[in-house]
């Protein structure tokens, strides 16, 4: 271990101007793909509940499609399989986007937590209490005000718990980036094994660094549970 931390301490963990360790890249792979899949599933929960099914059937399918292929499968078909194709590569900006391995990695990896994510939050909207949903009437809330204020602000909150398990497997899921040449942990892992011949040591401390973000992230989300999920709790008097 020590051999290691010599010789790649800077490749594991310092970073400066142009050059990015490995934990920095996996946490700007985790929060780049968890922002973009964030955004991009509320609307998507919000059609894939719809009784339109015009409007959820396209929902329905696109998640079927990401959460029934493996992401590995995913990150290849955009990372080499698009690339491949004479439409893309005559594209100028299509050829220098595909052409870069964050870019695919990050839209392999937005486009698979999207689709969880969508699951999950259409899961909490479904469950809305329908006192709430009546209560929002009353009020006279159209439906898109009913929905801003009160359907989704509440499922967000339920959705909490499901939603940090989701949270906590994309981290793990970012470890496939090095397929597209990502210098993540995994990634100096695998350069430090090739170089030492040291492979417990070299991935041990890159299972190390997973499990430090991991601790970390379990325990944020623990604290925003108790933050905004605290009037669900039994109070005993």
């Amino acid at each position: 271990m020590t051999q290691i931390l010599t010789q790649f301490w800077q490749a594991f963990l310092y970073w400066d101007d142009g050059h990015f360790s490995g934990l920095a890249v996996t946490l700007w792979l985790l929060v780049a793909s968890i922002a973009i899949g964030f955004v991009a599933a509320i609307p998507l929960a919000v059609a894939r509940i719809s009784k339109k099914r015009w409007l959820c059937m396209p929902v329905r399918f696109y998640t079927y499609v990401f959460r029934g292929t493996p992401l590995y499968v995913q990150l290849l078909l955009i990372y080499t399989g698009l690339y491949s194709l004479n439409v893309v590569r005559s594209h100028q900006f299509l050829d220098s986007f595909f052409r870069s391995g964050y870019h695919c990695a990050i839209l392999a990896f937005a486009l698979n937590t999207c689709a969880y994510t969508t699951e999950i939050f259409a899961g909490a909207m479904r469950s809305t209490t329908h006192g709430e949903v009546e209560a929002a009437r009353a009020y006279g809330m159209g439906w898109f005000t009913m929905y801003r204020r009160i359907v989704i602000p509440s499922a967000l909150r339920r959705a909490l718990p499901l939603y940090s398990n989701e949270v906590i497997l994309m981290l793990h899921a970012t470890s496939v980036a090095f397929t597209a040449t990502v210098p993540d942990i995994l990634k100096v892992a695998r350069d430090a094994n090739s170089a030492t011949y040291r492979s417990f040591e070299a991935f041990g401390l890159a299972a190390l660094l997973y499990l430090c973000v991991s601790f970390t992230l379990v325990a944020l989300f623990r604290r925003a549970e108790r933050h905004w999920l605290g009037y669900l709790a039994v109070r005993t008097h």
